[in-house]
């Protein structure tokens, strides 16, 4: 098999060099906004299965981003209340560890320096989410997206908000 079919490995040096470029086969669609690339070319949109929006894809990096947010919170809320010296210790390993396997290497790269910045807080659940909103309200202030309350990371998290519009409504079950 050819080391340049999509999947196999290249050499680290050609795979940076070819993360963003869609014909590569190091071509890293979880480092990119593909509607990005539907706004250069929308009229590649149909005429390429690169373009489609179809279940089943991978994800590109808004889709990821949305995706690990959406873990990465609810792990935060569902983190234990008091969490034993172990259960500290292997929250900061696998925030650490995820962020040298994130995906994308930009995105990976700007967490690792925040979490230089902002170790993980992991002491209890209450700091472990807050810690969290702090790192997603960093991302967005560096896109440019609104910040989120983080006194509401529960409500938003786990238990649903206050006007019950995330209630199941178990007359249905």
């Amino acid at each position: 098999m050819s080391g340049n079919a999509r999947g196999d490995r290249s050499t680290r040096q050609e795979e940076e060099k070819n993360l963003y470029n869609p014909r590569s086969p190091s071509f890293c669609r979880a480092c990119v906004d593909l509607s990005t690339y539907k706004k250069i070319k929308p009229e590649s949109r149909t005429a390429s299965p690169f373009f489609l929006d179809a279940k089943g894809c991978p994800l590109d990096k808004t889709s990821l981003g949305r995706a690990t947010w959406a873990l990465l919170h609810t792990m935060a809320a569902y983190y234990p209340i008091t969490p034993t010296k172990e259960e500290m210790k292997s929250m900061e390993s696998f925030i650490n560890d995820f962020a040298n396997f994130f995906p994308c290497k930009y995105c990976a790269d700007d967490f690792k320096k925040n979490i230089s910045i902002y170790p993980p807080d992991v002491r209890s659940r209450e700091a472990f989410s807050g810690w969290m909103c702090l790192q997603h309200n960093l991302v967005n202030k560096k896109t440019g997206k609104p910040l989120f309350d983080c006194s509401r990371v529960m409500e938003r998290w786990r238990y649903g908000w206050a006007d019950k519009s995330c209630d199941l409504d178990f007359q249905d079950i």
